[in-house]
């Protein structure tokens, strides 16, 4: 059995090790290279991507190494089918001519023996094909499988260290379409593309050769539908390709239409809005189904087209070789084995245009999931940073200026200075967009400054490493998300070992744990998909209580009780009010009750401070503030005004 605290621990492995990843800038990423279809990709940046997948190939030699070894045996053995057939046809007639001069009865059994003999060889040459190609295929995909495992985990940890500002731009919903379908395009590339080559290269080069020594004539007739069904299988599989990355686009599409309806499922019940969106979801997904429409008609074209052109290379070598053998220009043996190469070999030269479609998909997938993979952090630490060592628990914002980059040059924050020491809480409010929420995601480093310096204990947080940042700073976010597992682990999310005691004191001062001792299964009761089923108040709680359990020498509310009653509002501030004096508490509102107690109260509006002190000094004042307060606390003075 397990301890409950190896569940909370099994529950969340690996998620304290994501969430403190270094943040790459999305400056040099276009989020609409996710959404839209590659145009035309370079030679050099097409072959280069293709060597990069190689290597990511051959990170499994051995796997290769099998693979490549038994498709050359494999398609070695296929040659000797028709070789092994127009030998035995040969002996067989050489026998019975014999015995019709002589007149022997011996011959015929002779004959029988030798065409025995040649079935047993053709049986073992199968038999042996067979287990040659069952281990190119198996160790082939075993490659293609180890290539897409590594690239899902580079893909995913990529995406966990990727800063806000990259997933404020690009849609949830184009990040899983490329991490499915772009990683499954270079996965299958091993098995469909290099290894194709290989066995393309014996059966055409080998063959061609034997045919064209042995007559060239026909040699060309037999090898005259190769260059046409290869041009119609290459173009066919371009145009697949095409229509491929625009049924991508769609299906894309498709799964933001449901990953939105289902994440605001309520919402469409509340206003009865289930028609429209089974409306809107039918008009995307026939999109999609037309496509996919087009590219079977395509299919089918080029498919018919190809086998008449092999049928017609194939009558004229009947004609041609048949009159050939009527003149004992060449045995029948020679006609039956240009005819048995000519139906292996259909195949394969088929399988050009799959060739050429599996480089083209690796190509712009690959170049697709690269560009991710290449991103340069902008948010890292820096070369020499060192850990935060925390002695007053100063935090001091230095004449700050912040604007989000790519999105706009008016700046979102101006001069921002302020110090907070600790036991102090700084409040924080102003008018919606005037930069409150920024600020709070200035301080763990979310985003970096555009100017001025934010320190704690004097340490320019650019120059500490970000680890050790963010454990000194926890942030309570607007919005509350919580996993589908258990309550503990939810709680316990960042401290995966905290003791059981911890994650019930947190509990009590986010006032949630008399609500959960009051369940059937108690912390260990599941949370449904992004909490569900608990309240909005609940959930901010949840939140509150995750953060608290890791006891940050800087705490920030970014207006996380908005959800919540006044009255459990203002028991969870008393709760937080008890261990206040051991570091800097922020809190951003837009009640005033929510910061009233706060030490100092900094009014935000336009990015800057417009006024700044305790709540009496600033009722005082008379300004901004006042004039919210009489809003909010006392209305009735614009009551009798109006």
């Amino acid at each position: 059995m397990f301890s409950p605290r190896k569940k909370r621990q099994t529950g969340r492995r690996g998620n304290r090790d994501t969430i403190v990843n270094n943040e790459p800038s999305a400056n040099e990423f276009k989020p609409e290279e996710l959404a839209r279809t590659y145009s035309e990709i370079g030679l050099s940046h097409g072959l280069g991507t293709i060597a990069r997948i190689t290597g990511y190939a051959l990170r499994t030699p051995w796997l290769v190494a099998i693979a490549l070894a038994s498709t050359i045996i494999a398609a070695s053995l296929q040659l000797l089918i028709p070789v092994l057939l127009g030998q035995a046809i040969d002996q067989t007639q050489q026998l019975l001519n014999a015995t019709s001069i002589s007149g022997k009865a011996t011959a015929p059994v002779e004959a029988r023996a030798g065409l025995w003999t040649t079935a047993w060889m053709v049986l073992a040459v199968w038999v042996l094909r067979g287990i040659f190609t069952t281990a190119q295929n198996y160790f082939a995909e075993s490659v293609g499988h180890h290539t897409g495992y590594l690239l899902r985990l580079a893909y995913y940890e990529k995406i966990q260290s990727l800063n806000f500002g990259f997933h404020d731009r690009v849609h949830s919903g184009d990040l899983i379409t490329a991490g499915m379908l772009d990683v499954e395009g270079v996965r299958v590339f091993f098995s469909t593309g290099l290894v194709r080559v290989v066995l393309l290269s014996v059966l055409i080069g080998v063959g061609g050769y034997l045919l064209l020594s042995t007559d060239i004539v026909l040699g060309i007739m037999a090898l005259s539908f190769v260059p046409f069904v290869a041009w119609q299988s290459s173009s066919a599989r371009l145009r697949l390709r095409s229509t491929w990355l625009q049924l991508q686009e769609r299906l894309s599409d498709l799964g933001k239409v449901m990953e939105e309806n289902l994440s605001g499922i309520r919402v469409v019940r509340a206003f009865a809005g289930q028609n429209h969106e089974i409306a809107k979801f039918a008009s995307t997904s026939a999109r999609a189904l037309s496509l996919a429409q087009e590219r079977v008609q395509i299919r089918v074209k080029s498919s018919s087209t190809m086998t008449l052109s092999f049928f017609i290379a194939m009558g004229l070598v009947l004609w041609f070789g048949g009159n050939k053998v009527i003149n004992d220009e060449i045995s029948v043996g020679t006609l039956a084995s240009f005819l048995t190469f000519m139906t292996i070999l259909q195949m394969p030269v088929r399988q050009l245009g799959l060739l050429v479609n599996s480089i083209a998909r690796a190509s712009t997938c690959g170049a697709r999931v690269f560009k991710l993979l290449d991103l340069e952090p902008e948010v890292a630490d820096a070369p020499d940073a060192t850990p935060l060592k925390l002695t007053e628990g100063l935090l001091r914002f230095d004449a700050v200026d912040f604007n989000y980059p790519g999105v706009s040059n008016r700046p979102v924050l101006s001069d921002i200075s302020f110090e907070a020491h600790r036991g102090q809480t700084i409040g924080i409010m102003g008018p919606p967009g005037s930069g409150k929420t920024t600020i709070a995601q200035l301080i763990p480093r979310f985003y970096d400054v555009s100017s001025g310096s934010i320190t704690l204990d004097g340490q320019d947080i650019r120059s500490i490493t970000l680890q050790s940042l963010r454990r000194a700073v926890a942030v309570v976010q607007q919005e509350s998300f919580l996993f589908t597992t258990s309550l503990e682990n939810n709680i316990a999310y960042g401290d995966p070992w905290a003791r059981d005691i911890r994650i019930e004191r947190a509990s009590e001062s986010a006032q949630l744990h008399r609500y959960i001792m009051d369940l059937p299964d108690g912390y260990h009761t599941v949370v449904g998909e992004r909490g569900a089923s608990l309240s909005g108040g609940q959930q901010q709680r949840m939140s509150i209580a995750r953060t608290l359990l890791l006891q940050p020498a800087v705490l920030v509310f970014d207006d996380s009780t908005a959800a919540v009653d006044a009255t459990t509002e203002r028991r969870i501030r008393e709760e937080i009010q008890t261990g206040a004096k051991d570091r800097v508490t922020i809190i951003v509102a837009h009640r005033l009750s929510s910061l009233m107690h706060a030490d100092k109260i900094l009014f935000i509006d336009g990015g800057r401070i417009v006024e700044s002190g305790s709540h009496e000094e600033l009722l005082a004042l008379g300004g901004r503030y006042h004039a919210l307060y009489e809003l909010q606390v006392n209305p009735s003075p614009f009551t009798e005004q109006s």
